[in-house]
């Protein structure tokens, strides 16, 4: 028997995201689909907050 709270308190599934962005190996950073930098999308900045990469080292922020 399943409880009824576990009906509402648990999320039904994982929601799709889509990241605007992608890493550019070539150039090392994020780019945006038309080849700006992302960071220079400021809706973007509001929104995800950072536009960190994970190709790089997990410690820094800057890579």
């Amino acid at each position: 028997m399943r409880p009824f709270t576990l009906n509402y308190a648990v999320p039904r599934g994982i929601p799709a995201v889509v990241t605007p962005y992608r890493f550019d190996t070539s150039r090392q950073l994020n780019v945006l689909p038309d080849g700006r930098p992302a960071v220079s999308d400021r809706a973007l900045l509001h929104a995800a907050g950072t536009t960190t990469s994970t190709a790089g080292s997990q410690t820094h922020f800057d890579d």
